[in-house]
């Protein structure tokens, strides 16, 4: 099948993914009386009187807009905040049917930071939790710590955060499956964007202690000419031989590969050039960094991509859906990095005995997973304390 020329087909059939559901009676004056006026007054003036009960009284405490301006959108870069609704529906739709959150596409006509920060901010008493998506660096990282700084409901950017949960997940399963320890891995990452920073930091944190990034010039190192902010503070705690030069330079000899960035950027002998039991994650959307096919035919002993069509599929939707169910269940005023590796863990421990070269991440589609990671999330949530009920 042409998924791409079907989709099109079926989004013009559907038109959109999403729609709204009521949840009450209103086909009588009774039902109208209490579910609107004069009945509603009540609910109106308690919440008027303590703003907290907005997530007892409303449909707040279990709803999420999925924010974006459309300047990252996939693999397409910056095609504008309505060609990027279809993506952001798409979302909304899984939040749904995997998690059971109600979700909506917000696309924001502005690449202003002030503005998108403002205009979140004045909507954000309507919601229990914000969703950034596809908003390119390194201005995402700016919106998403002012958010969380202002904001007292979870804020949470996934192209960076998610990705690096999923990514962190697949990591401990495929080192399982070659007999290394996390620890001891040399990891090499092509994308120093959001995704590709977010991933760095997160794994350093789980305690990948060797990572070398690279961009489109090379290696990320102390005193390369030409980084952003963002990538030179990236520079001081990676990279620790300092090296400089190509992707292919930091390739040779190391144990994993992370691409979060540009097709066809690697080749069969960069693959070959890896240390024994290299694992291979070619997650650029739609066409990967490298093939699964040519990743295994040149050496590779574990292989994960982006696409649905092929075995491990890494995906932020193993992810966000239940990161968020957990997070509003316990009204957490925050996403922190307890919950972040209570959601690794929890993706990573649904693979069970039947972990394997070709299966080191549970199907997207799997109900459980995201329920296990749900009540992971939540449980962290408590542990670490901002959760701010079910203590």
């Amino acid at each position: 099948m042409n998924y791409r020329q079907e989709s099109l087909k079926k989004h013009a059939e559907w038109r959109g993914k999403i729609e709204t559901k009521v949840r009450v009676p209103v086909d009588s004056r009774e039902a109208l009386s209490l579910a609107y006026t004069p009945g509603v007054a009540e609910p109106c003036l308690a919440i008027r009187d303590n703003p907290e009960l907005s997530f007892t009284l409303t449909r707040r405490w279990n709803t999420v807009p999925v924010k974006t301006d459309g300047t990252a959108v996939l693999g397409l870069g910056d095609i504008g905040p309505e060609a990027g609704m279809p993506v952001m529906e798409g979302k909304c739709a899984l939040f749904k049917a995997y998690g059971g959150v109600d979700a909506y596409p917000l696309c924001i006509k502005s690449k202003d930071v002030d503005e998108i920060v403002e205009t979140i901010k004045l909507i954000s008493g309507s919601f229990g939790g914000i969703n950034l998506e596809d908003i390119s660096a390194p201005r995402c990282f700016e919106i998403e710590s002012r958010l969380k700084k202002e904001l007292d409901i979870p804020v949470f950017h996934d192209d960076q955060h998610g990705t690096a949960i999923v990514m962190a997940a697949a990591l401990i399963n495929a080192a399982k499956v070659v007999n290394k320890e996390v620890s001891s891995l040399r990891l090499v990452i092509n994308g120093a964007g959001a995704a590709g920073i977010a991933i760095a930091k997160y794994l350093l944190k789980l305690g990948v202690a060797d990572i070398v990034m690279c961009d489109r010039f090379g290696t990320i190192y102390r005193g390369a000419q030409g980084m952003n902010a963002a990538q030179t503070e990236m520079a001081q705690i990676t990279n620790a031989r300092n090296l400089a030069g190509s992707l292919a330079d930091a390739m040779k000899g190391a144990d994993v590969f992370i691409g979060v960035s540009a097709p066809n950027c690697v080749s069969k002998d960069m693959v070959r050039s890896m240390a024994k039991g290299a694992i291979v994650f070619s997650c650029a959307n739609p066409v990967p960094e490298i093939s699964r096919e040519d990743a295994l035919e040149a050496g590779a002993a574990v292989v994960g991509t982006g696409s649905s069509e092929k075995p491990n599929q890494i995906n932020n939707v193993l992810v966000f859906p239940g990161l968020f169910r957990g997070a509003l269940d316990v009204r957490a005023r925050d996403i922190n990095f307890d919950m972040m590796l209570a959601a690794s863990h929890g993706i990573a421990a649904c693979v069970g005995d039947r972990l394997s070269p070709d299966y080191i991440l549970p199907y997207a589609y799997d109900l459980e997973t995201h329920k296990a990671v749900a009540k992971s999330v939540a449980e962290a949530a408590i542990r670490s304390g901002v959760a701010r009920q079910g203590k």
